[in-house]
């Protein structure tokens, strides 16, 4: 396979600094690298910036970029998509990690939604960052055989929504309301 491993995703920041806090306080990432130039390296516009990065623990990364004389908001999200579909989503070990990731985090002081279940696949719980963006961390719930069987069923479910853009008959197709052909 040409991919090996999501190296990094980068989204913009409003302000560098507090945000290597955030990302390193509040979450415990590793600060591991920051560079910056006056002209955009890939095209040459003029844009002086600062470009962040922050590890995990299997080595992949996120980063981002404050961008003080390029106009757009801060989050970079574009303002017709809902708030709640850009985001980073983070795998933690268990449950136990997630409900205690959440005390932490309110502890802080920062707002938590959650946990959520997502189709007995994951359970999440959200909040954002000083920047806005909106972020996840998740517990993978599904055992080896339900693996499978959203592995199986992925191209059916994908042809459904093709076909009708709606999940109306969700329920009548799959024999439930939320999910899809639970053994």
């Amino acid at each position: 396979m040409l991919c090996q491993s999501l190296h990094h995703a980068a989204y913009r920041c409003k302000d560098a600094k507090e945000t290597v806090d955030f990302y390193t306080n509040v979450l415990g990432l590793e600060f591991i690298h920051a560079m910056g130039e006056d002209h955009v390296p890939s095209t040459g516009a003029y844009s002086p910036h600062i470009h962040i990065f922050f590890q995990m623990e299997d080595g992949s990364c996120i980063a981002f970029f404050e961008l003080p004389n390029d106009p757009g908001a801060a989050s970079g999200r574009d303002p017709e998509t809902p708030g709640w579909v850009q985001h980073f989503a983070f795998r933690v070990k268990d449950m136990d990690t997630l409900l205690a990731a959440k005390s932490d985090l309110e502890a802080k002081g920062v707002k938590v939604i959650g946990p959520v279940n997502h189709d007995d696949f994951l359970q999440s719980i959200y909040f954002f960052d000083p920047s806005g963006h909106r972020l996840e961390l998740s517990v993978h719930t599904a055992t080896p055989e339900m693996d499978k069987m959203f592995k199986n069923e992925a191209m059916e479910v994908l042809m459904h929504w093709d076909a009708r853009h709606n999940w109306s008959e969700r329920e009548k197709l799959f024999g439930v309301a939320h999910g899809y052909k639970r053994p």
